[in-house]
């Protein structure tokens, strides 16, 4: 499923092109990617102008506006969904919507479970999530984590704690830090905790500057794979040799999740 980075990427390569466009036309190959009433949905959204494209954890808000009115498009990529910008319409596209200046936004899926949905405000369900992992203080991060007694792996997977880290960056930002993935976060002390917070924003800015991580569907909106599965150092290789010490990698479950650490390296 794309994370904050892959999401930020495609915000970065969408944004100077539908930014200040209209939308012509909007419509719904597979009704379900819509929520709601597809047939509504494309209505309300033609002739709306993209005003701004932004990133809310791992959703795209784009910002609509009709004269006075205000709204906006809320994007979920899910796990296979891509925009393409001048993308060819195939049996995987979805949904899609044409601009005032002929450019054409597509949104493929493949296992749809895309979602767009037109709404007045932010839904509530949104408002709900965490802080921007890029944007919470070093302070404000260890009181949150020293707060909870959850794994520190299944923590920094729910959404509500943190928004927009998944599976490859909590791996990354855990191993980063030293810190076992099953230690309890209200044991971590606070240098530790420093070390957490550092890791986890080193990790999401390489990973933007190399474009995300492709390891299966992800593209960004021209179609570009990302390059950080190159600098991958643990994510994904369970019983490789660590890349810092050489023991071999393991992998357990947390939260239904495959999770990777060094034994030796992020000791428990």
């Amino acid at each position: 499923m794309p994370e904050l980075p892959e999401v930020e990427t495609v915000r970065r390569t969408l944004a100077p092109v539908v930014e200040g466009r209209a939308i012509a036309l909007a419509s719904f190959a597979w009704p379900r990617t819509c929520v709601g009433d597809p047939r509504v949905t494309a209505a309300r959204l033609t002739g709306q102008r993209i005003e701004r494209v932004e990133r809310y954890g791992k959703y795209l808000l784009l910002h609509l506006r009709r004269q006075s009115q205000a709204s906006m498009l809320v994007i979920h990529l899910r796990m296979t969904g891509n925009l393409l910008v001048n993308g060819a319409p195939d049996e995987h596209t979805r949904a899609s919507m044409t601009l005032d200046d002929g450019t054409a936004v597509v949104f493929r899926d493949t296992r749809k479970f895309g979602r767009w949905e037109w709404s007045r405000r932010l839904p509530a369900r949104l408002s709900a999530l965490g802080p921007e992992p890029l944007e919470i203080g070093r302070d404000e991060f260890a009181v949150r984590l020293r707060s909870r007694k959850a794994r520190l792996k299944a923590l920094l997977l729910d959404q509500e704690f943190l928004r927009g880290l998944g599976n490859i960056y909590a791996d990354e930002a855990l191993f980063r830090a030293r810190l076992h993935p099953l230690r309890s976060a209200h044991g971590v002390g606070p240098r530790k905790a420093r070390d957490l917070h550092g890791a986890i924003q080193a990790v999401l800015r390489d990973a933007i500057d190399a474009g995300g991580t492709s390891i299966r569907d992800y593209r960004d909106s021209r179609g570009a794979q990302g390059g950080f599965q190159k600098q991958i150092r643990i994510y994904g290789r369970d019983g490789e040799p660590c890349v810092s010490c050489g023991t071999r990698v393991r992998r357990v479950l947390v939260a239904q999740r495959s999770t990777h650490f060094c034994p030796r390296c992020q000791r428990r």
